[in-house]
């Protein structure tokens, strides 16, 4: 699969570090202690879910196919 730009959101969490989670890609969740560590997680998570799509034959999500 080519590279895909997904819209991450980032959120402050009260017990300290990051959230984000991405309407591109549900079921994108990653949490980490700086913004950047979130986002590297964020980055694998992602990964990981459109193999778990493509090995059980789903259908992915529009933001991940459109041209």
């Amino acid at each position: 699969m080519n590279e895909v730009l997904l819209t991450l959101h980032i959120e402050t969490l009260p017990e300290g570090g990051f959230l984000a989670t991405s309407d591109d890609l549900p079921g994108l969740f990653a949490q980490g202690r700086t913004m950047a560590e979130t986002i590297e997680i964020a980055q694998d998570v992602a990964r990981k879910l459109v193999e778990s799509y493509q090995g059980h034959g789903d259908e992915l999500p529009p933001a991940l196919t459109a041209p």
